[in-house]
């Protein structure tokens, strides 16, 4: 097994390594590499992972691309909007217990294919705080576009955000990047094949 995780480590590195030389512009930021980080990434990428062990090193590296995300807002009010980042909670808790978190839950339309908000609850002076978006697995980048729509008809500059994703692709930086230039992004991987499974194996869904 230690092998095989060694082996898949350095296809990741590879791969990944081809991503973070795009220019994605500076609003995009990743988590500093180091063996620690590809530990992490390796584990949660084996489908030999227990449940068990996957939300463990899951919580980890949750908690180190939370702390960049923190390192870069200022001293002032600010709250927190979870698309479909209830995963990412438990960890936000743990670096600041008194944080306000709002919800907004965005769903793909099965007939037309389009992203709609189906609830969203938040923080009623919302407009005057910095927020923290999260939203761990991002293929297209068009639900936290719809995200940061409903932030900004609720007066939320976009400059005054930060999106926390763990696992993203290039199209999605790139997207989001065009769409949505003021918006900052801080991950800890950008690759063409992002485990998709994370949530579901998280929860124990799988």
């Amino acid at each position: 097994m230690v092998q095989s995780r060694v082996d898949n480590s350095e296809k990741c590195v590879k791969m990944v390594n081809t991503c973070v030389l795009e220019n994605f512009g500076s609003k995009v930021m990743f988590v500093p590499m180091n063996d620690q980080i590809h530990e992490l990434h390796t584990i949660i990428r084996d489908k030999c992972t227990s449940q068990g062990d996957f939300v463990f090193y899951s919580d980890r590296l949750i908690r180190l691309v939370l702390e960049e995300s923190l390192n870069l807002l200022p001293y002032s009010p600010w709250t927190v909007v979870s698309p479909t980042g209830g995963v990412m909670e438990k960890g936000l808790r743990e670096c600041c217990r008194s944080m306000r978190i709002g919800k907004i839950l965005i769903q793909k339309d099965a007939d037309s294919g389009e992203v709609k908000v189906v609830y969203s609850k938040l923080v009623q002076d919302i407009q005057r705080r910095h927020v923290l978006l999260l939203y761990p697995i991002m293929n297209t980048g068009k639900t936290v576009h719809k995200a940061m729509q409903v932030l900004i008809d609720n007066e939320v500059k976009p400059c005054n955000v930060i999106l926390v994703n763990l696992f993203c692709t290039p199209s999605s930086l790139h997207y989001l990047s065009d769409v949505m230039p003021e918006l900052s992004i801080v991950t800890s991987e950008c690759s063409l094949d992002p485990p998709n499974y994370f949530c579901t194996k998280y929860f124990g869904t799988d």
